[in-house]
Parts: C-alpha cells; sequence; structure tokens
C-alpha cells in the first residue's frame, strides 16, 4: 500500500513539473525580415539658371556686289575665333526617361578674324562678333542622373564689320552694327553631380542668314557692297541650378 501511495505521489510531481518546465523554456528569437532597398531616382522637371563659357569659331564668306548685291568678285573667307561667355535660363519636364524643354540663352563673345581680300589685295576685310543670343527646344532621354539631348531654335548675332589697309592696317571703311537672326542646332551631355546641380558640355552651330552690307569711308562717303555669308560653331561648359525636387524616391 505504500508503495502504491508513494508511486501515485511520484507521478502527479512529474505531472505538474512538465507545464512549467516548458514555461520556463527561453523564447525563440525573432529576427526582422530586411528592409527594402529605395532607390534615388534623379528628377530633371524644374526651373534652372546657369552660366556657361567656352570658345567659338565664325566662317565668313566675303563676295563683292553691286548696290544692288549682284555678284562681282569672290573676296574670299576667314575664321573668326574667340572666347564666349553668358548664362541660359530655362525650364524642363520629365516624362518617364524622355526630357523636354524650352531655354534662352545670351552670350558675350569675342569671335575676331580676317583675311586679304581676293579681289582687291591692297584691302583687308575684317569682323567680329560682340554677342549671340539662342532660343531653343530641347529634347533629351534621362538615364538617372545623365542626360543625353539635342536642341533647336533661333539664333541671333550681333556683328561688326571693317576694311582696313593691307599696310599699315589703316581703317579704310566700316559698316553699321548688323543684328543678324538665324537658326540653331545643338546637343549636349549633362550630368546631375549634387541635389539640383548639374554641369554639362555642350556644342551648337548657328546657321546664319546672308546679308549685304554697305561699307563707308571715314568721311561718310560710299565705299562698297559685300555680301558677307558666316554659320558659327561653339563649345561650352555650363552650370545649372535648377529649382525643384532633385530627386524622387522609388520602391
Amino acid at each position: 500500500m505504500k508503495k502504491l501511495l508513494l508511486g501515485a505521489i511520484v507521478v502527479a510531481a512529474l505531472d505538474f513539473a512538465g507545464p512549467a518546465s516548458a514555461a520556463d523554456l527561453a523564447a525563440r528569437p525573432h529576427t526582422k525580415a530586411p528592409p527594402i532597398p529605395v532607390a534615388a531616382v534623379y528628377d530633371w522637371t524644374g526651373f534652372y539658371i546657369g552660366a556657361n563659357g567656352g570658345w567659338g569659331s565664325s566662317h565668313k564668306c566675303w563676295d563683292f556686289t553691286t548696290p544692288a548685291g549682284v555678284f562681282v568678285a569672290d573676296e574670299g573667307c576667314h575664321d573668326a575665333t574667340g572666347a564666349v561667355a553668358g548664362g541660359q535660363i530655362g525650364y524642363r519636364w520629365q516624362a518617364s526617361n524622355w526630357v523636354f524643354g524650352v531655354e534662352a540663352q545670351g552670350d558675350w563673345a569675342d569671335l575676331k578674324g580676317s583675311n586679304t581680300s581676293l579681289a582687291f589685295a591692297p584691302f583687308v576685310n575684317a569682323s567680329r562678333i560682340d554677342a549671340f543670343g539662342l532660343f531653343t527646344g530641347q529634347l533629351g532621354y534621362a538615364w538617372n542622373n545623365v542626360l543625353v539631348y539635342v536642341k533647336g531654335g533661333a539664333a541671333v548675332t550681333a556683328d561688326r564689320f571693317h576694311v582696313d589697309t593691307t599696310v599699315g592696317g589703316v581703317l579704310a571703311a566700316t559698316a553699321s552694327n548688323d543684328t543678324r537672326w538665324g537658326g540653331a542646332v545643338g546637343a549636349g551631355f549633362e550630368f546631375g553631380f549634387a541635389p539640383g546641380w548639374s554641369a554639362a558640355v555642350e556644342y551648337d552651330h548657328l546657321f546664319m542668314q546672308d546679308r549685304v552690307i554697305t561699307f563707308t569711308d571715314t568721311t561718310g562717303a560710299f565705299f562698297a557692297t559685300d555680301r558677307i555669308r558666316q554659320d558659327v560653331d561653339l563649345v561650352t561648359a555650363r552650370i545649372n541650378y535648377r529649382f525643384g525636387g532633385p530627386v524622387v524616391a522609388k520602391y
């Protein structure tokens, strides 16, 4: 009887201790799932303003004509080269990877050149571009903060022309300042390097219309007329600051 009573007590004790022991076990650790990565996407939308500087070359060919513009003789060509510097302002909007924009640019220029006249050797034909402006639309394609674009629109140049003597470089004749309108095409590569900031390299070609220019001598008397053809090539480095959200989170 004592043995049966002792066995029952032991079994009861074991039944009681079992759940308690399970409760005393340490809880299974919980591991958090790694966070979903967030990619920063550059957004080119917004107004921007910037500065540019570089080099330009204007190819000019002179034809001696009658006052009515009838060709008489070829006087030759020259390249007017030098530095350019100025600024630009514009607006861009982005749709998927495509970027559209409009821009106005104005630059000071110092493009100078000359050649001895082929038809009238005692004289040197000289030209200078003092300034130019571009009014263009843009179409680009963006890979995040890298943008490649083309542009096209209107161009205007401020030209000066004069004729000097071959010997001594004495001024022989001048013409009124010529404001000349034409077309422009270009292409650029732009890189966003900080929120709102981007840097670019751009090439532009300006197709400027032919103009018949009247020259007068130092007394104001008629000297000659020339049809002057010109185009302009520009290579500039640019920096822009854009007003607007530069980065968009993309999951």
